[in-house]
């Protein structure tokens, strides 16, 4: 079959404005939104939010800029509004281990009622019970009580003093310890050199004596402590007997306000019997207070702060499941955290200072994060992965141990939290983490993946039309023309190179219709038009296109040897692309071939010199394979060759040279020059069948530039695949240039079609018959073969020729 000469309907798609249906995207700005290309993402992603079983997380997959945070974030939304809102969480002092907070759900709203509440009973028992204290009935019976033990007191005390003054001891109190000392003849106390100079019979009556009175005061402390203890349980019980109704009232108080009934119902009333009881044991702490009594204020003020109410998740002001979107997801943002403050070279803390993470708070929702910032984190991963196992949250401070100085250490109650989780991340991402940790398959049981591209058809065009509309209207900016809206249609055809498929990636579709509409606003338009969008194309080039301008005015100064005209053996154009990550463009490159007799094969010097990928090298051994079976009936070659990208100083890779090197090869076996306006780019397969390419589009474009800086001549133009013809995007000066003639875009299903166009100079002489022009080449190479073959016979000893066949 020969080449293909492309018509220029054929070089690009072009979407005509009147096919889409309307005027301008004014028109289209209610109508709905639909997942554009991507239905099967949408009915996984259905599917796994619709799942309430454990192990149906689900893991989004795609690339940036397909729209895959944004619209499961969209879906999750509308699904979860439909569901129940979850309860509140509180965190509580525990009164038996302090270190180890209690944590209690809370129907919705009642988690700050609940706080309030105990707010309020604080304000009531600071204010209540210093006046029930100081009230006229408890002072009296205080008085009573205490008057009773002093009477007991005052006769055991007396005995005493009657017992010591028999002995000549003088018996008092001091800072409440009881003192003696001994007494003289006259009545006086005696000092301890006049005690020393007494008769040593007197100072023997006086020891004994002693010692007699210290066994009495023994046992006057050993019957009146019990008497004060008595007393002191007796002004305790009379405290709590005042104190407890108002306490029983306002605990009753607040189970009445949280009525609804809770699955923490008990714990609820086990932690306000406990308030109670600790109110009690610690009612001296109320007693009218000196305002220099500082000891005794902050003692009471650190018992009142026990029974505040640390609420981690108050979920009052939701109206259905939460749906959190973790963007900075560690382990304290996921898990929580404990804030600690430091006194005294010492970092303190408390249950107050407990902080809920994004789990507890998507407990009953949905909890989104992106894979990639997870991964900076590598202690999250495991917690995250121990959390899927258990289903608890455990908030822990990891470092602590770590800190610089001493730390209160603190263990909240681990909380149950049944939370979907949207994991999301590149296909990379998600088969490297499968691969590295297998219970990641049981536990992300729905996969949702995004698709790049999609098949495009009117329904398509429509919606993508949509889209710009609704985000015209989102952004505030100039709607589109229909035709504005058609040639930004195009643009997401040329991202993936086909003219039947868009682009998935929304994002860039985005990017260029805000520069688009922001050009049209400063020459003060009202709609974007279709030469604004082309002058935001061109805006685009403008900035990112520096290294191409720069490789191309190394072609126009002859640095770059590249030539677009005439004819030359063993030597031909191949089209290469440069991807920058950000700007991606074609540039041709030479490629050269030197063939000679001898036993070596094909020698690939980029590979000799590590310069060549592993796809490149590929290619090289496939086109010797198919070059020894072109040749096989000639018997084993007797060749050595070489091939060389010239100038290319950066490394190679990609098999779309193949059938370059191939053609520039047999010009040299056959010594039949090839043309040189016609750049070639195409892979090869060892039967000889050109296989499709890569960044096609901007192979050809970047050709054109070159011939078009060096003057068109009419003869110029690419010899391509002829199964990427449907991947054709080019732009409209490349399109113009073949309706006009100076440019010419060819197509080759078989590596033989394209000779006949590039060694179409072969005289007539050099043909056998009706043999084509790449037959007579064939014959050429074939014939310099057996010369190469009869050299390497000669050259050799006799006894180690080849027998003829």
């Amino acid at each position: 079959m020969p080449v293909q000469t492309l018509s220029p309907q054929q070089l690009r798609l072009t979407i005509e404005p009147d096919s889409l249906g309307f005027v301008d995207t004014t028109e289209l700005k209610s109508e709905p939104l639909p997942w554009i290309g991507q239905e099967r993402a949408q009915k996984a992603a259905q599917f796994g939010l619709s799942m309430a079983l454990p192990g149906y997380n689900l893991f989004v997959l795609g690339e940036v800029g397909s729209g895959r945070s944004t619209l499961l974030r969209e879906l999750t939304q509308a699904v979860a509004a439909e569901r129940p809102v979850p309860p509140d969480l509180c965190y509580l002092h525990n009164f038996d281990a302090p270190e180890h907070p209690r944590a209690l759900r809370m129907p919705t709203g009642q988690g700050r009622e609940l706080r309030q509440l105990m707010v309020n009973l604080c304000r009531t028992i600071q204010t209540e019970i210093p006046q029930r204290l100081d009230s006229e009935d408890f002072k009296s019976e205080n008085e009573r009580i205490q008057n009773a033990y002093k009477t007991e007191e005052a006769k055991a005390y007396a005995t005493l003093d009657a017992f010591a003054e028999k002995r000549h001891f003088n018996l008092y109190r001091d800072a409440g310890h009881l003192v003696f000392t001994l007494l003289g003849e006259n009545g006086n106390s005696l000092t301890e050199a006049e005690a020393r100079a007494l008769p040593k019979e007197r100072r023997a009556e006086i020891d004994l004596a002693e010692q007699e009175l210290r066994e009495a005061i023994t046992q006057f402390l050993d019957k009146t402590r019990p008497m004060l203890r008595v007393m002191n349980e007796a002004l305790a019980s009379l405290r709590r007997q005042v104190i407890k109704p108002l306490l029983d009232h306002e605990l009753q108080g607040i189970r009445t306000s949280l009525k609804k009934q809770i699955k923490d119902s008990v714990k609820l009333g086990n932690y306000l019997d406990q308030v109670a009881h600790d109110v009690l044991e610690n009612l001296e702490l109320f007693i009218a207070l000196d305002s220099e009594d500082e000891v005794r204020q902050e003692a009471l003020l650190d018992m009142l702060a026990r029974y505040r109410v640390n609420v981690v998740v108050d979920n009052a002001s939701l109206s259905g499941a939460p749906v959190i979107v973790e963007d900075n997801p560690n382990t304290h943002t996921l898990f929580g955290s404990i804030e600690y403050q430091a006194e005294e070279d010492v970092l303190m803390t408390d249950f107050t200072r407990v902080r809920a993470g994004s789990l507890l708070k998507a407990h009953g929702g949905y909890l989104i994060v992106q894979l990639a910032d997870l991964a900076t984190d590598e202690a999250a991963w495991p917690r995250m992965r121990r959390y899927l196992r258990t289903g608890k949250v455990q908030i822990e401070e990891p470092g602590a141990a770590l800190m610089p100085m001493a730390a209160v250490s603190m263990r909240p109650e681990a909380v149950d939290a049944e939370v979907k989780i949207i994991l999301i991340g590149s296909d990379e991402l998600y088969y490297t983490l499968m691969e590295a940790d297998p219970e990641v398959a049981r536990r992300f049981g729905v996969k949702v993946d995004f698709a790049e591209s999609f098949s495009a058809n009117a329904n398509t065009h429509r919606a993508t039309a949509v889209f710009i509309a609704r985000t015209c209207q989102k952004l505030g900016l100039p709607q589109f023309t229909a035709g504005a809206a058609a040639r930004l249609l195009e643009t997401t055809h040329r991202e993936v190179n086909d003219q039947t498929r868009q682009s998935a990636l929304f994002a860039h579709t985005e990017n260029l219709l805000a520069e688009s509409a922001t050009l049209c606003r400063q020459r003060g338009g009202q709609l974007v038009e279709r030469h604004d969008v082309d002058a935001a194309l061109a805006a685009r080039r403008m900035r990112h296109d520096y290294p191409e301008q720069r490789l191309l005015e190394s072609i126009q100064e002859g640095v770059r040897l590249i030539s677009t005209q005439g004819e030359r053996v063993g030597q031909l154009n191949g089209l290469t692309q440069i991807d920058l990550g950000d700007w991606r463009f074609g540039l041709p490159i030479r490629v050269t071939a030197r063939t000679h007799a001898g036993d070596e094969g094909l020698l690939n010097i980029a590979r000799e010199v590590e310069m060549s990928g592993p796809i490149h090298d590929k290619g090289v051994l496939i086109l010797h394979g198919y070059l020894s079976a072109l040749f096989g009936h000639l018997a084993p070659l007797a060749l050595n060759a070489s091939v060389v990208f010239e100038q290319e100083y950066s490394g190679v890779e990609g098999d779309s040279a193949s059938c370059a090197e191939l053609f520039a090869l047999l010009s040299s076996l056959a010594n039949a020059p090839l043309d040189q306006g016609i750049a070639v780019t195409g892979a090869l397969n060892q039967h000889g069948d050109v296989l499709p390419v890569g960044g096609l589009n901007e192979k050809i474009e970047g050709w054109y530039r070159v011939c078009l800086s060096a003057g068109l001549n009419g003869r110029q133009g690419v010899l391509i695949p002829a199964r990427n013809a449907s991947h054709l995007m080019l732009e409209p000066e490349v399109v113009a240039a073949v309706e006009a003639g100076q440019f010419h875009v060819y197509t080759a299903g078989h590596v033989l079609e394209g000779l006949e166009l590039l060694a179409g100079n072969l005289q007539p002489a050099d043909r056998a018959d009706t043999s084509s022009p790449s037959e007579a080449l064939l014959a050429r190479a074939g014939h310099t073969l057996t010369g190469y073959r009869r050299a390497c016979q000669e050259a050799r000893p006799n006894g180690s020729r080849d027998k003829q066949p």
